[in-house]
């Protein structure tokens, strides 16, 4: 009996899901889901894939906003995307920021990838991490995930040929 391996879509937030401002993002009145990720993501979906989220959120650190805001932010997100029949599977962030102190789950580093692998039993082979930065691509080749870059705010169907069904 053979089982199928678990695989996911691992996505950055800013930039990739939502609108990259050049600025912190953590109102809701700066909060624009970016073209095509309700497509893509649905399509993923449909192939097996889990849904995952891995963002840096810094600005806790710096004092600019609050967990408690990010929080509501993300569950903003999670619903808007439930209404569209898509689910994710987690949202993980890093609050922390290279002027307060150093972390290991702030990307470049891998331990939220690492930490949704372990939790949700996720083969890296066959999952992804779509980002816009390097940060994002070094933590995806740290935790054997294959990376995906695309430019801030492109649209995420322009990715849908480039992952594989399986």
């Amino acid at each position: 009996m053979s089982s199928e391996p678990v695989k996911a879509i691992f996505l950055d937030r800013d930039g990739v899901i939502n609108e990259e401002r050049g600025d912190y993002t953590w109102l809701l009145e700066d909060f624009r889901i970016n073209p095509g990720v309700v497509e893509a993501l649905r399509q993923w979906q449909a192939d097996g894939y889990l849904l995952i989220i891995i963002s840096n959120q810094g600005g806790v650190a710096k004092g600019i906003y609050a967990k408690k805001d990010v929080d509501y932010l993300h569950l903003h997100l999670e619903r808007s995307l439930s209404n569209q029949g898509i689910r994710l599977t987690a949202i993980y962030y890093c609050p922390h920021h290279p002027h307060s102190g150093l972390c290991i789950c702030r990307k470049p580093d891998s331990l939220l990838l690492e930490k949704a692998c372990a939790r949700f039993g996720i083969d890296p082979s066959v999952s992804y991490f779509i980002g816009d930065t390097q940060r994002d691509m070094d933590a995806a080749i740290k935790a054997g995930i294959h990376p995906v870059k695309i430019n801030p705010n492109d649209p995420l169907t322009t990715v849908l040929a480039r992952i594989k069904k399986a």
